[in-house]
């Protein structure tokens, strides 16, 4: 009987470890989910091979992302390949491709005439800046009472709310600002 106690202590005690509320953003298996969906362009074929794959490679990879990265992630604060400086392609809205850069502490956004825009947040003041062909300006700071200081391009400040009125406002804001510096 003391056997079977112990046993089920031991199992308990590994459950709750394991079952903790410390959950990292499971960087790698979300890439292999990402890489699986999308290896090619008929969904059946990937739903094919996932089946495949998935009870080995996805297996794997949860168990590395929930024992050893998650873990790294707890205590450092960085996941080692959720950061990992590859850059991913987008399409913008423009219709132009942008190369996106994930850094420790922000973003590099390189457009396709190479042309490059650097996004750094500041820890000590929770704030973002952006650097351009060598100018850097602030475009935004957190309050401590949950409020955002946003900079207009004029150089002056408006401080919205965190929520969708606050982004309308901010958006006001800027058309306005800029439509006076037009005139």
């Amino acid at each position: 009987m003391k056997k079977i106690s112990f046993s089920v202590a031991t199992l308990l005690l590994a459950g709750s470890l394991l079952c903790s509320s410390c959950i990292g953003s499971f960087a790698l298996f979300n890439k292999y989910e990402k890489w699986q969906c999308n290896m090619t362009d008929n969904k059946f074929v990937n739903a094919i091979v996932g089946f495949i794959l998935q009870p080995i490679v996805g297996g794997v990879c949860l168990f590395v992302d929930s024992v050893v990265l998650n873990t790294i992630e707890f205590w450092s604060g960085d996941n080692p390949v959720a950061a990992n400086g590859i850059p991913s392609k987008i399409q913008g809205t423009d219709g132009r491709y942008y190369a996106i850069k994930t850094t420790k502490k922000g973003y590099i956004v390189t457009a396709d005439n190479g042309m490059k825009t650097v996004f750094t947040h500041n820890d000590k003041d929770d704030s973002w800046t952006v650097s351009q062909n060598g100018v850097t300006r602030k475009l935004i700071r957190y309050g401590e009472d949950g409020n955002i200081e946003a900079t207009l391009p004029s150089g002056n400040t408006v401080t919205v709310s965190n929520d969708e009125a606050g982004v309308l406002q901010a958006q006001q804001a800027v058309w306005t600002d800029v439509s006076y510096a037009m005139r």
